[in-house]
């Protein structure tokens, strides 16, 4: 439901300067039967996911277009599971 949603991600999550993960194609995630377990897998195989387990503090999610989609609004949530 987001207007002129991008329809290819790829996100990449940060502590710092220190990258922690990236994903294009939540699929081919190396954890990608978890996230399906999980019950919040992304809707298109062309979205992005991670999963990860992280200690308290500060983080800095980067989402861009994967492929030719460049253009667009991103919507990034994060959930705690159990």
């Amino acid at each position: 439901g987001v207007a002129t949603a991008i329809t290819d991600t790829r996100v990449a999550l940060f502590r710092g300067a220190t990258q922690l993960d990236a994903n294009d194609d939540w699929q081919t995630h190396a954890r990608s039967a978890e996230i399906t377990a999980s019950t919040f897998a992304p809707g298109s195989p062309r979205e992005s996911a991670v999963l990860m387990t992280l200690a308290p503090g500060a983080y800095t999610a980067v989402v861009n277009g994967a492929g030719a989609a460049t253009n667009g609004v991103a919507l990034v949530e994060v959930y705690e599971l159990p």
